[in-house]
């Protein structure tokens, strides 16, 4: 039951990948080779990050749905804490551009969340389970 709430990996990220290739593109027309590569690291960044938590929660749910909210908490607690040690080992770094990579992320980000409620509000998931009858058992007797 719990594959009706979890859209498909593939209407998340082809969007994000989409809009990653144009960053890429851009920053490589724009800002030149160090630019195209900050970008792509922001790309591969967001779609890793957002992919892994789309996959272990799709679990978590299928297993227990009642565990999702922490482990939603602990995966998020994950990434920002992966995050901060990515922007201090690439701190100094002069194999991309820093601003490049910080803006495709933030545009990458903001693409998944939009894909993500785009796909979620036009899915149709029951929010009312309907009662089992069995055969011989009256439903409409109160």
């Amino acid at each position: 039951m719990a594959d009706i709430y979890a859209p498909p990996l593939r209407l998340l990220a082809a969007p994000t990948a989409a809009v990653g290739a144009l960053a890429v593109t851009v920053a490589a027309v724009m800002r030149g080779g160090s630019a195209a590569v900050g970008a792509a690291l922001g790309v591969a960044i967001v779609v890793g990050f957002f992919s892994v938590s789309h996959i272990v929660l799709g679990r978590v749910l299928a297993k227990s749905p009642e565990l999702a909210m922490s482990a939603a908490l602990a995966l998020y607690l994950f990434k920002i804490i992966v995050l901060f040690v990515l922007l201090a080992v690439f701190r100094h770094a002069t194999g991309f551009d820093g601003k490049t990579f910080g803006l495709t992320v933030l545009v990458c980000t903001v693409s998944w969340t939009m894909a993500e409620v785009l796909v979620h509000a036009r899915r149709r998931v029951p929010y009312v389970t309907p009662a089992a009858t069995q055969p011989g058992s009256d439903s409409n007797a109160d």
